[in-house]
């Protein structure tokens, strides 16, 4: 999660804490509306769990771009 946090804090430019509090936010919001097992398997990678392989998020990181 922390490359996610650093991410947003570099393409935005707020602080980290602003950047934690988003990423947090936004990935309560989707585990929310995902079904439950996958809500928690959502959950398990937030906590730094890599479930499913090397990249647990499937190559999702890239999807902000260069």
């Amino acid at each position: 999660m922390d490359e996610v946090i650093k991410l947003v804090q570099e393409k935005t430019g707020i602080s980290e804490q602003q950047a934690r509090d988003a990423v947090q936010t936004v990935l309560g919001f989707v585990k929310e509306r995902l079904p439950e097992p996958l809500g928690s398997q959502l959950e398990g990678l937030i906590g730094g769990g890599a479930a499913g392989g090397s990249d647990p998020l499937g190559g999702l990181g890239n999807l902000g771009g260069p």
